[in-house]
């Protein structure tokens, strides 16, 4: 609303809102500043929640330095003992040498180039590791069909050999043997089992193979058929059910007994493997015979079989991965740019790193997965981690968890972490108010760790290793329930006031409470949408049913303080308090679930004894207003826009007082219909008053003017307060409308009856309608009586004039005729339709009789009585002139 200017005409201003303050505390003091700018914040939540109370007593440096000698030395010199012995090449885009990955790990843990050589020399001198390629047959398709039946018994043979001049997998061999790994002398020779009568077997057999030196060492798998004796009987059997089997039976009887027929083979360098592989291979053959011999399934990895054990002091491989990658992102974060919270990407160096650390420890991908949920999760309380990485991780735990069974401690570990990350994302939760501000960038990070709260509860996981019943929905619940609470209690301490003054107790609920109504607002129109599709959680309700308890309490413990106390101060402070709990109180309509009773529901009781002084004040403010639009009025009609205005800026302003009169109506909404009838008998009365002291200070204002004017502007002035009254009886001909009497008279029907509703509104208004009446009535009175004056002066002068000839009755009739012609059209032009029709009555009147009393002179003749005829005639004629112009302009 718009504050009115002194003795201006401003519709829709509140008469009882003080003038708004340009100052934005509430957005400035009290708001926290969200989490991805407090990462400190997120740590001391984390410690709160864990139970823990930390005290930093020790010397910060000499803190860091024992961290670096027991946590990140081991770890360096680990990831330095993988860098000498990496095996394979990495997936990564690109290739690194030794000297890059020194770089990157020195600059990743803050080492010295003195520490860096010293844990260099330590780890040159550490044993050798023994290598290991860890090969997985998975399965084969395709192959040949050896057997009389069409079928083979296949099995293979696995194997590294190394390339030499003696060597039959040689590549200066011309001509190779057809069996190469089962006539090999040198190396290990591992077998699959055998499995029958397939052309598709599945074996799913993991082998490891060691290995001295990858630069000349080759992979060799061979697939056979293996031949069992058979009876001549039942080889006649089956010669009987598959007569194409004859060939491979006369082949068959050539064969030495026990002799098994070769499928395929498979040769690969170790040298051009990645660290880990996974891709179907062809079978290739030895001769051009069936050169087409199916595909064989494998799965290949490098691994340290033996690593020396005392770098890290003994700790776990896993345990380590799990150090080395949280370093790894901890020094990717920090050499971040932008402020966008991480989405889990490492540079290039990093992610081979750790490929190659996970692979040489045998680290499967569900143990690196795990390794990776546990750094991130808590990472996420201290970093910038976007929470979609969580969400990624948690999908890939639940991929892996039916497929491969955890050790004991890290199913343990994986319980404790799901938990305690539910519990810490709770814990957000209850503060989503500050730590996500409702903007664009931050709303979807709530919404997005909602879902990974989802996620953890659906994962097998954590129903398995958390039996004890966990309702998420119930949960959030609580947190919310919870952080309402706090959010309210850290609102109502910002706002409390310094002294127990009554006026500045007020103005502290007032801001408290208009906290809580864009509380609740940004409830409904923002984190509304976000937690139901989330988590299914009408938040809006929670959030309000809690603040109408909060809000009940704080109000009535407030207002009884004012018991005995209340005055016209106190009054006009607490209406902006009832106003924004009566807006607050309207948004129950999009509560979805009604329990309860609200608290708020009867909440304009506590203002009872504030009413009268909002009236009283609403009155004296619009008085006020009125006696200074008069005092200002010069009485001279307006001359706005393309329609000339016929009344003063008095009744524009008394018609824009009296808004803000209806609209008080309007806004107090007063439930209680009995009382809210009394209520608007007391209003309808204050514009009643309102109205009629207008009247009187209309007429003492035009009795000011008129003294040192002189007759024209007189009469111009009157005309001016004709109108002004009749659009103020315009105005209250509209009040019933603009008050909505039949919406109360429906309200009120059950308690107030029709004949006391009839005797005291619309009589209230009748009677100031009669009063208006009575006055437009005296003032055209007024101006009929002026012009009576006139009249009669020019037709004695006509009369004095009645020895002229008989010609010249016109000319003796013109100076009355200008004079009626003059005033009339004024009259028409400056009088309202209604109050000029209501002058041309007496007007005529007053005319006929000034002329029938002329005619009673004893010296009149008859020339004197043919120019009264005549005059009679002309006015007569003026007269309907102007009645029929008005009613056209009606038509």
């Amino acid at each position: 609303m718009v504050p009115v200017q002194d003795g201006a005409s401003t519709q829709g201003e509140n008469l009882l809102l003080p003038p708004k303050e340009s100052h934005n505390e509430s957005a400035g003091s009290t708001r926290i500043r969200p989490r991805q700018s407090s990462p400190a914040r997120r740590i001391g939540m984390t410690r709160k929640l864990k139970g823990k109370d930390f005290k930093d007593s020790e010397n910060p440096e000499e803190s860091e330095k024992r961290h670096k000698e027991k946590e990140l030395k081991p770890l360096y010199k680990e990831l330095l003992y993988t860098i000498n012995h990496s095996l394979g090449r990495p997936h990564t885009k690109e290739r690194y040498s030794a000297k890059q990955f020194q770089d990157y790990i020195r600059e990743a843990f803050s080492m010295t180039e003195a520490e860096h050589k010293t844990l260099s020399e330590k780890v040159q001198s550490s044993l050798v590791p023994i290598y290991c390629l860890v090969v997985t047959v998975k399965q084969a398709k395709g192959i040949l069909g050896k057997d009389i039946s069409g079928f083979s018994d296949p099995y293979c043979l696995l194997s590294i050999l190394y390339e030499d001049k003696d060597s039959h997998g040689g590549g200066s061999s011309n001509k190779p043997q057809k069996a190469v790994v089962r006539d090999s002398a040198k190396g290990q020779v591992l077998q699959t089992t055998i499995k029958k009568q397939t052309l598709n077997p599945i074996w799913d057999e993991t082998f490891k193979l060691e290995f001295e030196d990858i630069s000349n060492a080759n992979f060799h798998i061979e697939m056979w058929d293996k031949d069992e004796e058979v009876s001549l009987v039942q080889k006649f059997d089956e010669f009987r059910t598959n007569i194409h089997g004859l060939k491979r039976m006369l082949k068959d009887a050539k064969k030495e007994k026990g002799q098994d027929d070769f499928l395929g083979y498979i040769v690969l360098k170790l040298k051009d493997l990645h660290c880990t592989e996974d891709t179907w291979y062809n079978l290739e053959p030895r001769t051009e015979t069936y050169p087409d011999r199916g595909q064989c399934h494998l799965q290949l990895k490098f691994i340290h079989k033996e690593r020396d054990e005392n770098l890290s002091a003994g700790r776990s491989p896993y345990v380590n991965y799990c150090g080395i990658l949280q370093q790894f992102v901890q020094a990717h974060i920090s050499k971040q740019q932008d402020s966008n919270p991480w989405k889990g990407e490492l540079c290039g160096e990093g992610t081979a790193l750790l490929e190659y650390y996970a692979n040489q420890n045998d680290i499967s991908p569900f143990l690196q997965d795990l390794a990776k949920w546990v750094a991130y999760s808590k990472l996420y309380q201290n970093l910038e981690v976007d929470s979609t990485v969580l969400f990624q991780q948690l999908t890939s735990i639940e991929y892996h968890w039916c497929q491969q069974e955890l050790p004991h401690q890290q199913k343990q570990e994986l319980g404790d972490s799901l938990h305690g990350f539910l519990q810490y994302g709770l814990c957000l939760v209850s503060k989503y108010r500050d730590i996500y501000p409702p903007t664009p960038k931050t709303t979807p990070r709530l919404h997005t760790l909602l879902r990974v709260l989802v996620q953890i509860c659906k994962t097998r996981a954590f129903q398995k290793l958390n039996p004890a019943q966990f309702d998420l929905h119930v949960e959030v619940t609580d947190a919310v329930v919870n952080g309402t609470v706090e959010w309210f209690n850290i609102k109502k301490g910002l706002h409390q006031p310094m002294t127990k003054d009554l006026l500045e107790n007020v103005s502290a609920l007032s801001r408290l409470i208009g906290e809580v109504q864009e509380d609740v607002r940004l409830s409904k129109d923002v984190w509304n949408k976000v937690f139901v599709s989330a988590v299914q959680l009408d938040v809006f309700t929670v959030v309000y049913q809690k603040l109408d308890s909060l809000l009940a309490d704080e109000l009535r413990a407030t207002l009884s303080q004012l018991e005995n106390q209340m005055d016209q101060p106190l009054a006009n402070s607490l209406f902006p308090v009832y106003l924004t709990l009566q807006a607050i109180h309207k948004d129950k309509a999009f509560l979805q679930k009604r329990g309860k009773l609200l608290q708020l529901t009867n909440f304009h009781e506590d203002f009872r004894d504030a009413l009268p002084y909002w009236l009283n004040k609403a009155f004296s403010t619009t008085m006020a207003r009125v006696e200074k639009a008069v005092q200002v009025d010069q009485l001279q009609p307006l001359q706005t826009g393309a329609v000339p205005i016929k009344h003063s800026s008095s009744a524009v302003d008394i018609a824009a007082c009296l808004h803000p009169v209806a609209q008080l109506w309007e806004q107090l909404s007063w439930p209680d219909p009995e009382e809210a009838f009394m209520l608007m008998v007391k209003l309808t009365e204050d514009v009643c008053k309102i109205s009629s002291t207008y009247c009187q200070m209309l007429k003492a204002r035009v009795k000011e003017l008129s003294v040192n004017s002189d007759r024209d502007s007189a009469i111009k002035m009157l005309c001016v307060v004709v109108n002004d009254l009749e659009h103020l009886h315009t105005v209250l001909t509209r009040l019933p409308q603009r008050l909505n009497w039949t919406g109360l008279r429906e309200r009120t029907q059950n308690v107030i009856g029709e004949t006391q509703f009839q005797n005291t509104l619309p009589s209230q208004l009748q009677h100031t309608q009669s009063l208006l009446n009575r006055e437009i009535r005296s003032a055209v009175d007024t101006l009929g009586k002026k012009l009576k004056t006139d009249i009669e002066t020019h037709v004695r002068n006509m009369a004095s004039r009645q020895r002229l000839p008989s010609r010249d009755t016109e000319e003796a009739v013109v100076p009355l005729m200008k004079y009626l012609e003059k005033e009339l059209k004024y009259m028409n032009e400056n009088l309202v339709q209604e109050n000029f029709n209501s002058l041309l009555t007496p007007l005529w009147m007053n005319s006929v009789k000034i002329l029938h009393q002329m005619s009673q002179l004893e010296d009149s003749n008859l020339v004197y009585f043919q120019r009264l005829l005549y005059t009679l005639q002309v006015t007569d004629y003026l007269m309907k002139h102007y009645i029929l112009r008005n009613i056209r302009r009606c038509g």
